[in-house]
């Protein structure tokens, strides 16, 4: 297992600073946000897509995955992360979201990236049928599936408290109405521990469709809100065990976006705990 950071927590940065800072701390990876500022889609010329690439080759530094799931260029009031979502009221809206995501999956495609993640479709109207809306969910997919397969990049779908997919139950729910090799998971481990899905236990039910795992603490509470590991409630050295006990060799990537106005002792601190939690002899 390797250890990447994700660029969300660095918007006060450029992409240049923040990857020269992460491999400064030590980092192996990135995961870059597909979103202003470092690599929004549909304004990245050439010039700033070799800019990326030689920002990466200049730190020495891999890419573990596109954070397609955040979309603060499109800065709508209610929520800057998940909307326009993918069950959006109105299909023009919606249109964005598939617009954006099958831009992101070219963009992974020619950075070399191994995969992309997406949110789970948005909140679900109170009162209004769930079934319904993934239904629609799954129908919004179908092109940027089509994508996927095109350029041979996955697209993973990151479940998160209060949005349409929150569980893993309603993520294998999710996954019967998908025939497509290449849509799989996103491991949040802090959004199972928020929804009550015990990680390590899910770690090995949900192991056949994980490409990836976003790793971050989550208060005893249970309310999401992402922590630097160590300081919160999550049993790291039972879960990072099961994914090992998997045989996954791929990306762990440490998530802590709500650390923007000082991100570098939370990555520094955080690559010194897990580090230690993946290998006690480190």
């Amino acid at each position: 297992m390797q250890l990447a950071f994700s660029t969300n927590a660095y918007l006060k940065y450029s992409f240049r600073e923040a990857v020269t800072r992460l491999a400064n701390i030590g980092y192996a990876g990135v995961e870059i946000m597909a979103d202003v500022p470092h690599a929004w889609p549909a304004c990245l010329l050439e010039e700033q897509k070799q800019a990326i690439r030689d920002s990466l080759a200049a730190n020495k530094l891999r890419i573990s995955n596109v954070n397609a799931f955040m979309m603060n260029a499109i800065n709508d009031r209610r929520q800057k992360y998940w909307h326009p979502s993918w069950i959006e009221p109105d299909p023009d809206y919606r249109a964005i979201r598939v617009d954006h995501t099958i831009r992101a999956l070219s963009l992974a495609k020619e950075l070399g990236a191994p995969n992309i993640t997406t949110e789970p479709g948005g909140p679900v109207p109170k009162g209004e049928s769930w079934g319904a809306y993934l239904k629609l969910f799954v129908e919004e997919l179908k092109p940027v599936i089509e994508h996927a397969e095109k350029v041979g990049v996955p697209l993973l779908i990151e479940p998160e408290p209060e949005l349409l997919i929150e569980t893993a139950a309603q993520f294998e729910e999710f996954m019967e109405h998908i025939k497509s090799p290449l849509v799989g998971l996103n491991f949040d481990i802090g959004h199972f521990y928020c929804v009550g899905d015990d990680p390590a236990p899910t770690v090995k039910r949900l192991a056949k469709w994980t490409k990836h795992y976003h790793l971050e603490d989550i208060a005893a509470t249970r309310v999401h809100h992402h922590l630097v590991p160590g300081e919160g409630a999550i049993d790291f050295p039972s879960t990072l065990t099961a994914i090992r006990e998997t045989g996954y060799h791929g990306w762990i990537t440490v998530e802590l976006y709500p650390y923007v106005d000082d991100p570098d002792p939370a990555a520094r601190t955080a690559l010194e705990r897990v580090r230690k939690l993946m290998d006690p002899a480190a």
